[in-house]
């Protein structure tokens, strides 16, 4: 029984973070560590969980994702508006680093010490970026540039780094480049979904052997924890950041980064 409240709190965990920018795989970290919960097995099943939070938002972005493919009348007709050059543009960066430094990533980044550190090391570039953020000149989706695009997809390579949080990256960065909370958040969601579906795929190539029939239900709890509780998450995360802005979201890594340190690693 105790195995299905490991699914159920990291489900919750994972479905409540990973759209918001305080660090799903820094959160899911430190909790295993927690509850004793590490090894291939959960690594295995962060990778499940992950997925459920991936079908979260491609079901609430379902007509953006329609447009994008070309699949609706919108579209076809979109001329200039937001299309998947913006997305490929966004992505390439962290594709490409991610790939080439996947095992160094692996090896000496997870782990509670640097999640710790990318915790408030990307609470501080939030801070940064409300402070230093560019007059909005980009106030939705289909006003996004090329060149914005690709920026905030640089910035999203500072996402590798775990604890640093890639829609806490994306966000900043789209600040930073000129669009509005709103805006940068939905193009964090967006982009999240390649760039989460290539990155879950490439892990469960490298561990798909760690999962059997014997465990079935308890990765399938976490999936659809973590599918409900994202889709409630991300809803209630575009409302909260017009009023919150990312400053508190970092005040808030900061206390969990201080809490871990004191009770968890001392």
């Amino acid at each position: 029984m105790y195995d299905y409240w490991i699914a159920v709190v990291q489900g919750i965990i994972e479905g409540l973070t990973e759209f918001l920018p305080v660090s799903s795989t820094g959160h899911l970290i430190l909790a295993g560590e927690l509850m004793q919960f590490t090894g291939d097995k959960a690594e295995t099943f962060e990778v499940i969980i992950q997925l459920g939070a991936i079908l979260a938002v491609v079901i609430l972005y379902w007509g953006r994702f329609m447009q994008l493919l070309g699949w609706s009348k919108a579209g076809r007709k979109a001329g200039r508006s937001l299309n998947l050059l913006h997305i490929i543009a966004a992505i390439v960066p962290a594709l490409i680093l991610g790939l080439l430094l996947h095992s160094v990533i692996k090896d000496y980044l997870f782990s509670p010490y640097t999640v710790l550190i990318g915790l408030v090391i990307g609470g501080l570039f939030m801070i940064f970026a409300e402070k230093r953020r560019m007059p909005v000149r980009t106030s939705n989706l289909d006003q996004l540039t090329y060149r914005q695009a690709f920026s905030i997809g640089l910035f999203q390579c500072l996402a590798l780094w775990p604890g640093f949080s890639r829609s806490g990256a994306t966000i900043a960065g789209g600040l930073l480049v000129g669009a509005n909370h709103k805006t940068a958040a939905d193009f964090s969601f967006l982009i999240a979904v390649p760039m989460m579906v290539a990155a879950s795929g490439y892990d469960m190539l490298k561990s798909y052997q760690n999962l059997s029939s014997d465990d079935l239900l308890f990765f399938a709890t976490g999936f659809v924890v973590s599918f409900i509780v994202a889709l409630l998450a991300i809803v209630s995360f575009l409302k909260l950041l017009e009023k919150w802005k990312l400053t508190a979201f970092a005040y808030y890594r900061f206390v969990v980064a201080a809490l871990f340190w004191l009770f968890l690693l001392h």
